[in-house]
């Protein structure tokens, strides 16, 4: 049987650019999973990575690493499996929701927020686990111990110094350029810190190949409820993959024209128009399994300034 239009698409992707197996679960759990009351049953997450090529075994391997780096807890009734989303894991859920699914376009006033963790405050493992978590979140390492971002969010620099134990062990400093003092302009800080080019160079290689999806959902092409769900992972998958390495600036110190905006624009259009007939295909996997398993929450239908 010849695939359709969306099919053959969703072929070609996968034979050129396959994604990790067990990075496709962890998008599939933040994008499908935690709307739907955060649990799933091992079978319908099989049934759900089948048709983007992932096997019975690569998915039960990605699902027990899952649970072995806290991400997922496991249960069992009877002969199965069930896993659910980590209580703990759930803000770090939530933050990369909102940083795909928000607009860009935070703006600057000016200031720059300083983390300090001096060689006598942490060790060196507290200071390694640090450094990577903050880089997560846009952070910059200047010096040795010394981390910054000129616009990061206030509740989640607490969040992720309370999860690595290390509130009251750092400092944490807003800091600004003191006139007449001969500085560089502070927002040539930004070209010390980060290679945005190659940023830049990602976003645009994700527009290229998703605005043929755009072509498809707009032609009204996308008529399998499967391909439409596949579609939908795939998509969120290469955007967050993408925004992992983006530091999320304010606009005031991103180059122009930032292609960054116009990647969230596409997102959000083919997101729009295939999310109805995918959640259509999400249903009937995980309803097979599990006759009690909600709808869609509140907060999905909020995603992308709004998807009714």
């Amino acid at each position: 049987m010849p695939l359709s239009a969306s099919g053959d698409w969703i072929a070609h992707f996968l034979a050129s650019d396959p994604p990790r197996h067990k990075s496709l679960v962890m998008t599939l759990c933040g994008d499908a999973i935690a709307p739907h009351g955060g649990a799933f049953w091992l079978g319908s997450m099989i049934e759900l990575l089948a048709p983007l090529g992932v096997s019975d075994r690569l998915v039960r391997t990605s699902v027990f690493r899952l649970v072995q780096e806290g991400w997922l807890s496991a249960s069992r009734e009877g002969r199965r499996s069930r896993y659910a989303l980590e209580p703990t894991a759930l803000p770090r859920f939530e933050r990369a929701n909102r940083r795909i699914y928000s607009p860009p376009g935070q703006h600057w006033d000016g200031r720059w927020t300083l983390v300090l963790a001096p060689t006598s405050s942490i060790d060196g493992d507290l200071r390694t686990l640090l450094r990577k978590e903050l880089e997560w979140e846009g952070f910059a390492m200047l010096a040795s111990g010394v981390m910054a971002h000129p616009a990061p969010s206030r509740d989640t620099l607490h969040e992720v110094l309370a999860r690595c134990q290390a509130a009251g062990k750092v400092f944490v400093v807003d800091a600004a350029e003191l006139p007449g003092s001969g500085s560089r302009p502070l927002p040539e800080l930004v070209g010390d810190c980060w290679d945005l080019s190659s940023v830049s160079a990602s976003y645009r290689q994700f527009i290229d190949a998703y605005t043929p999806v755009l072509a498809l959902a707009e032609s009204g092409a996308i008529t399998a409820p499967q391909d439409a769900f596949a579609l939908r992972s795939l998509l969120i998958h290469s955007y967050r993959r993408v925004q992992l390495h983006d530091p999320m600036l304010p606009v005031e110190l991103l180059p122009k024209p930032w292609p960054g905006s116009d990647a969230y624009r596409l997102a959000r259009q083919i997101y729009r128009l295939t999310y109805v007939q995918a959640e259509q295909h999400l249903m009937a996997m995980l309803l097979h399994e599990d006759a009690s398993t909600p709808g869609a929450s509140r907060d999905f239908h909020e995603r992308f300034g709004g998807l009714d």
